[in-house]
């Protein structure tokens, strides 16, 4: 978000200092309505992303991102099932479906180290903050963030297929998020959460990551899928992937390099290749907007900004 925006949000609780020459104070959250200390949570959150050198590339950051962008992208705008609302993969119904292998993961980090201590966060607003601590504590832009989301029962499941297949074409990239109510500029922003993290063949069939900072949040992979020379590399059972000629460690799914050559999303992939600050301000928007889909707020929900533990 930019400043102007942060300056103009509604009820925003800017846990950030963001004037040097103000002193602000960290809020804590202490009515009968609502007495979660968010920014607490937010910081417990931060403590755990780096507990476990040995995860991946050191850091929970990008499951935790994962997780929260999961869990909101089931949203379909015709029925207005779906979305964050619900918490509704914790269970097995949802948990399981093939999109989200490895995310119990986060789950189970979530589950175990924090909801015990904030019994009365709801698992829609713990995924969903414990993804904007993701971003934030791994050099992405500050998301606006505010509480809402209600649990509930295992028949608001959704059906499987409702999240992107990166062994598609663009066509269904926009199947998914029109369903959903994003418009081009918008899917093209949400797909740099790319830069973060991996794909694991035990998890999605597909290997590597996208850039060779892949804990470093930045508009990086715009600039790696736009200027690289992909070749193909087959991966057995049916299954391929693009990967760099020069580094193949470094890979793209089938259906994002589609997306380059689509007439209608390659503008915006050059854009936010050459501009670091519109990318970090289109991408906290179109991510805001994607945690809240589905979600029933009642208008006087406070929003936060929060504060930053290692960044």
């Amino acid at each position: 978000m930019g400043k102007k925006e942060e300056a103009n949000a509604k009820d925003t609780i800017v846990a950030k200092p963001v004037d040097v020459n103000k002193k602000t104070e960290t809020p804590t959250v202490n009515s009968e309505k609502n007495k979660i200390d968010y920014q607490a949570v937010y910081n417990d959150i931060a403590e755990l992303l780096d507990q476990d050198p040995d995860y991946d590339d050191g850091s929970y950051g990008p499951v935790l991102l994962r997780l929260g962008w999961h869990s909101s992208g089931t949203f379909n705008k015709e029925d207005k099932s779906g979305g964050s609302n619900g918490g509704t993969m914790r269970f097995k119904a949802e948990g399981e479906h093939a999109a989200n292998n490895g995310l119990e993961v986060a789950r189970d980090l979530l589950h175990k180290h924090i909801k015990p201590k904030y019994p009365d966060i709801s698992y829609g607003d713990l995924y969903t903050l414990g993804a904007v601590v993701g971003v934030q504590e791994l050099g992405g832009p500050d998301i606006v963030w505010r509480p809402g989301r209600k649990d509930q029962g295992e028949n608001k499941c959704t059906p499987d297929g409702r999240l992107p297949d990166g062994a598609k074409d663009s066509a269904h990239v926009k199947d998914i998020f029109y369903r959903m109510g994003f418009n081009n500029q918008e899917i093209v922003a949400l797909t740099g959460a790319h830069v973060l993290g991996r794909c694991h063949r035990d998890r999605s069939g597909f290997d590597g990551p996208w850039q060779e900072a892949p804990t470093f949040f930045s508009n990086e992979y715009f600039k790696v899928i736009t200027t690289r020379n992909w070749v193909k590399r087959d991966l057995g059972d049916g299954l391929w992937q693009w990967v760099d000629k020069n580094n193949p460690e470094i890979m793209m799914l089938p259906i994002e390099i589609t997306m380059l050559e689509d007439k209608d999303f390659k503008p915006y992939f050059e854009l936010y290749a050459k501009d670091t600050e519109r990318f970090f301000t289109d991408f906290a928007a179109a991510f805001k907007k994607l945690i809240e889909l589905g979600v029933e707020f009642k208008g006087d929900e406070p929003e936060y900004v929060f504060e930053r533990l290692n960044m």
